[in-house]
């Protein structure tokens, strides 16, 4: 076996990683377009994820890789975003403050939406764990 196999392998297991998460997208755009008017093909896209992983029909290492290169390489897909703003900069110049006062302020809110969650998703858990505890 050459040494080239194994790279070959691996990135042959990437491609694969990719296109499952790719299919999900598709499968959650679709479901988005045909039933689900009102929620987003994102959301739609985390629960189809969810539900697979919960019924066992997904491992989280069979997407593991593919998912990890996406988030590496996520700044590839705003590139757009910024050179639409490189475009349109003197449109945006009177408006910069306000702009950057609602990404802080979205971003603030996002984090402390995550961190409650996260809190009370660890209570509800502490919570369950001793109540199964006591039952045994």
């Amino acid at each position: 076996m050459t040494p080239l196999a194994p790279k070959l392998r691996r990135f042959a297991r990437l491609l694969v990683q990719i296109g499952v998460l790719i299919l999900i997208w598709l499968a959650a755009v679709e479901l988005s377009a045909r039933w689900l008017h009102k929620i987003p093909p994102t959301v739609s896209g985390i629960a189809i994820a969810l539900a697979l992983l919960g019924l066992g029909l997904l491992k989280r290492e069979w997407l593991a890789d593919g998912a990890a290169w996406l988030l590496r390489e996520m700044l590839l897909f705003f590139i757009p975003v910024v050179i639409a703003v490189l475009q349109y900069q003197q449109i945006l110049q009177g408006k910069l403050l306000a702009i950057l006062l609602v990404i802080v302020g979205s971003t603030a809110c996002v984090m402390i939406a995550t961190a409650l969650a996260v809190d009370l998703a660890w209570r509800l858990e502490a919570r369950w764990r001793k109540h199964f505890e006591n039952k045994a």
